[in-house]
């Protein structure tokens, strides 16, 4: 396997800093380093972009960002073990790394970047869809960020991108289709990792559109297709009945029919849903 810098080989740094993946952290290590700088490419240019990405773990994607020519690199890592091995990365790319040992869902890293930004990470499996929906339902869009490049387990990708009537479309489909383009940009099988997975997992590109597809207040879009699809094999007028007393006289005033069910909705009749019970 060619390098793709001058540091140690993964297999070299799991050993030497004692990084057995832990499950309870949703670890799996992509040990290939050729095979994450692939992946980093799935960000586009990065020259002249900061970067955030989050449970670099022993980090193979981050030295792919930074040889991929990232302008600055701020990983957020949960896992302590992991925190030396990081720093050894950023002695080696002086200035362009800074890692901030803590759990995502509670740093409000994008106040550390300055635009462009882009996230790019392979998203421990137990906090991959709460980070994707705050990214995706920010007060304001345009967000701070610019795209987002992230590994999912393969379903999870499917959900991403998934149209009416396929079996995967849900909420975050809407969501994420609302106000991004997104597209599955890689496919990897779970020998790619260690411990390889019981499952493949898929790295799924979301570019940030200047405005929403449709206009809608994010907070009631997210209250309704969360209702719609919490409950997927009932009609509409029973799924969001909890909404409001005249969810039947909403629905039929943006033609969907109170017998519908959710996962035959297109986004915009969501959308316009949304405007209704705003």
């Amino acid at each position: 396997m060619a390098a793709i810098d001058r540091l140690p080989p993964l297999r070299e740094v799991i050993a030497t800093h004692g990084l057995s993946a832990k499950k309870a952290l949703g670890q799996n290590f992509l040990l290939d380093l050729n095979l994450t700088a692939k992946i980093a490419r799935q960000a586009g240019d990065l020259s002249g972009t900061d970067v955030l990405e989050v449970g670099p773990g022993p980090g193979g994607l981050t030295r792919g960002l930074l040889v991929e020519g990232a302008r600055k690199v701020l990983a957020v890592e949960k896992d302590a073990r992991c925190l030396p091995a990081l720093a050894e990365i950023a002695d080696a790319y002086p200035g362009r790394l800074e890692v901030i040992g803590g759990d995502a869902l509670e740093v409000d890293a994008l106040a550390h970047l300055t635009p462009p930004i882009a996230i790019c990470a392979n998203l421990p499996y137990n906090v991959g869809t709460e980070l994707l929906v705050r990214w995706l339902t920010p007060p304001t869009w345009p967000p701070v960020w610019t795209s987002l490049t992230l590994m999912f387990q393969k379903e999870v990708a499917q959900r991403i991108v998934a149209k009416p009537g396929d079996k995967a479309y849900g909420r975050l489909a809407v969501l994420a289709q609302w106000r991004c383009d997104a597209h599955i940009a890689m496919h990897l099988p779970p020998e790619a990792f260690s411990p390889p997975p019981k499952v493949s997992s898929a790295v799924v590109h979301l570019r940030a559109l200047p405005a929403p597809r449709f206009e809608a207040d994010a907070k009631v879009l997210e209250r309704v297709v969360a209702a719609g699809f919490n409950q997927r094999r009932k009609m509409l007028r029973a799924s969001l009945k909890g909404l409001s007393p005249d969810i039947e006289d909403h629905l039929k005033a943006v033609g969907i029919a109170p017998t519908e069910r959710a996962e035959r909705v297109s986004l915009e009749a969501f959308c316009a849903l949304a405007r209704q019970l705003a």
